[in-house]
């Protein structure tokens, strides 16, 4: 088995300005950690094309693209909220996280590859269909299911998505729509304040919102629980991952607090989940992640659970 690891040195020309906790140092240290991990021959580096206007208007409004294209700026940098800023290398940034989503998607479907995972910037699980926000700019993640369904016809793709926040910007694109199923785990109460359980629509949308200081034994025991049976329920075709690395006890932005292990414990069960019901097929796009010291190996631990 191996895994093909997208990615694009223009992911690194996003740059939200000095102090902001999503800066290409993440992406460095992510790439650092895989080249240097024992599995090393084990992983493809592919180089994936930009995203096209058709797959980013799968998941967005014609308005939203159109004022995206309109913002960026040829230099400096333009605020769209005051946590999602674009500069220079931003739009065409954001393109290549869109397009590896569907090019991996593309290729595992394909057997060129098991798995994949898309190292790109910037994340995308807080982007509405027509609204950017959350540091994300294009929901990589809800391209990608939509794409699943319209260019591939699998009746069945799940979500899942460990971020510490909640994908506020998932929900809203892939709600109410038949063949998929999102799942979420994240902090509560955090931003951006939406992900309760009261939002939950049976085989479609389901929030497990956890109290800070939630750890890696009660993580645990909720995904054996609860969130693996809704999966071996839906039976998928394929399974997205919305995989951000923030839940560590490390991390700034949260406090959630599971470890190094626990992701390798998340690729683990997700991957042979994969493997019983859909020929091992899985993809993983980054979200977030913000301690530089843990990032890398984070990353590294859940694509060996993969593994």
């Amino acid at each position: 088995m191996s895994i093909a690891i997208y990615t694009h040195p223009d992911c690194l020309e996003h740059d939200p300005g000095p102090g902001h906790p999503e800066n290409a140092g993440r992406l460095r240290a992510i790439l650092a950690a895989l080249h240097s991990a024992s599995y090393v021959s084990r992983l493809n580096f592919v180089t994936p094309p930009p995203g096209r206007d058709e797959q980013i208007l799968l998941a967005h409004s014609p308005e939203h693209l159109a004022h995206i294209k309109a913002s960026a700026p040829a230099s400096g940098r333009v605020a769209l909220d005051g946590d999602t800023l674009l500069s220079g290398g931003s739009l065409t940034a954001a393109r290549y996280g869109a397009g590896a989503a569907c090019q991996g998607l593309d290729d595992v479907l394909a057997g060129r590859f098991s798995k994949a995972f898309c190292a790109t910037r910037p994340p995308g699980h807080h982007a509405t269909r027509n609204q950017a926000m959350g540091f994300c700019l294009f929901n990589n993640i809800g391209i990608a299911a939509l794409h699943a369904q319209q260019q591939h016809r699998l009746q069945r793709v799940a979500i899942v998505d460990f971020d510490v926040h909640h994908g506020n910007g998932s929900q809203d694109i892939l709600r109410g729509r038949e063949g998929i199923l999102y799942i979420s785990t994240h902090q509560s109460p955090l931003y951006p304040g939406t992900g309760t359980s009261a939002e939950n629509i049976p085989g479609n949308i389901a929030n497990f919102p956890l109290p800070a200081g939630t750890g890696g034994e009660l993580y645990r025991e909720i995904f054996l629980s609860a969130i693996l049976p809704q999966l071996h329920a839906f039976k998928p075709d394929m399974i997205l991952i919305s995989a951000g690395f923030d839940a560590h006890r490390l991390d700034p932005l949260a406090g959630l607090a599971l470890d190094t292990a626990d992701y390798l414990w998340l690729g683990e069960q997700l991957g042979a989940c994969a493997e019983q019901y859909c020929q091992g097929h899985l993809l993983a796009v980054l979200e977030g992640g913000y301690n530089l010291q843990v990032l890398g190996d984070c990353v590294a631990a859940f694509l060996e659970g993969l593994l």
